[in-house]
Parts: structure tokens; sequence; C-alpha cells
């Protein structure tokens, strides 16, 4: 790893901690020496880089400092415009506009010479006719999810039969060609997974919700884990 690119990805690793990281931590996650650790913190923090801290104490870095995207190699180009024309192919208008925006600010943000790598990407997500149609919004459900809002859903099973539901909605998970939201179900009392293209009507309740408790978010992948486990 060159040195300049080990820099980003130490700043990267700090950032995304919350509590001071001892120096053989880091030189663990690298591969490297602890002396080495120390010059590269060194020359982090000469160089204006906000990270606090001493050698056998850890370092912490300000949770505001931003550090823009420089540069990319190949492969993570192409992973990052493949995930973006999946989601502008199989989410909505709304959720695409904001795909193509981020590839945009993307593209502003490279060096021209790694900018250019981006006309050599081989990979993508096309058009199908496969995909279910929805009558509800994906972007008005990803909102509920982000605000943490209850919503009531008239459901279809795969039998055709229409139910009334108050939900917790929890996440959407794409299973190809099919999203499914994950839920708290109040009138099941346990955690289901509701098919997108058989949610037939929504709409958005005042109540909301929180993700600390047994119905939550946590809870749910927590129980999912398990659950995996159990089948492996």
């Amino acid at each position: 790893m060159r040195r300049a690119d080990r820099l980003i990805k130490m700043v990267n690793f700090l950032r995304s901690r919350r509590r001071a990281v001892t120096a053989s931590r880091i030189a663990d996650e690298f591969g490297i020496c602890t002396r080495t650790v120390y010059r590269d913190i060194q020359d982090l923090m000469d160089a204006g880089t906000p990270i606090s801290g001493e050698a056998g104490v850890g370092y912490v870095i300000n949770p505001d400092y931003y550090l823009p995207p420089i540069t990319f190699d190949q492969d993570e180009l192409e992973a990052l415009t493949l995930g973006i024309s999946m989601v502008r192919q199989w989410t909505d208008d709304r959720f695409a506009e904001k795909a193509l925006n981020a590839l945009e600010k993307i593209q502003t943000a490279l060096p021209s010479q790694i900018r250019s790598e981006l006309e050599q990407v081989t990979t993508y997500a096309l058009p199908s006719d496969n995909r279910p149609p929805w009558t509800v919004s994906f972007s008005d459900v990803r909102e509920c999810i982000r605000k943490q809002q209850k919503i009531q859903i008239e459901y279809s099973d795969g039998e055709r039969q229409f139910s009334e539901r108050v939900i917790r909605p929890l996440a959407l998970m794409f299973f190809s060609p099919v999203w499914i939201l994950a839920a708290w179900c109040e009138k099941r009392e346990d955690f289901r997974h509701f098919r997108m293209d058989r949610i037939h009507n929504m709409q958005v309740l005042e109540q909301g919700f929180d993700d600390d408790d047994d119905k939550g978010l946590s809870a749910y992948l927590i129980r999912e884990e398990e659950c995996y486990r159990h089948r492996g």
C-alpha cells in the first residue's frame, strides 16, 4: 500500500472509532510497526489533521473532521458506479436522482487523471421487466424508516388475502427482483417481512418509535443473526 493511501485510510480508521486507539492497534490494522504509526500520526498532525493523544495512551480524531475522497483505485470506482447504477435501476425516481447527484459529486472531487477511469467501468445494472411494480412510494417508506415513524399498511399475502397492519418500518432489503420491508408488526407482536409489491396502501402515522428497545432494528438484526447461525 502506498504511504499516501495508508495515511488516508488511517484517518478514516480513526474517524470510525469513538474512543482512543492505541498505536499497537493501528499497527495491527495496517500491518506496520508502531514506530511507523508514530511517524505517520506525527506527519498527519503536522499537516493540520485534528488528531490528539500520545504514545502509550492512544489517539483520537475530531469527529467533525472531513476528509474528501482524494483517490480511488479502479476496483473502488467500479464498485461505486455499480452501486449507483443499481440504485438508479432498482429503486424509484427520487432515489435514482440522488444516486446520480452523488455520482456527479464524486466525479467533481476526483483528480482529472482518475476521473477518466470512470469511462472504463465495465459493470452495469440494467433495467428489467422482472421488477414487480409498487403502489406505494419507495422513498416515502425510506423516509419513515429514517424518521422512525409508524405506518399503517394494507397488505396481501401470497394467497391474495388482505389485512391491515400497523408496523414499525426498520429496514429495506433487496432480494432481486423483490424489495423486502423488515418491520415490527403490532398485529402479530413480532418481526415480520413485507414485500413492497404487496403493500397496496400506506398511511404515515403521527406516532414515532425508538430503536433502543426489543422492537427496533438492533433487536431485529440480533435475532436474524441468531436464526442464520441456527440454519447453518
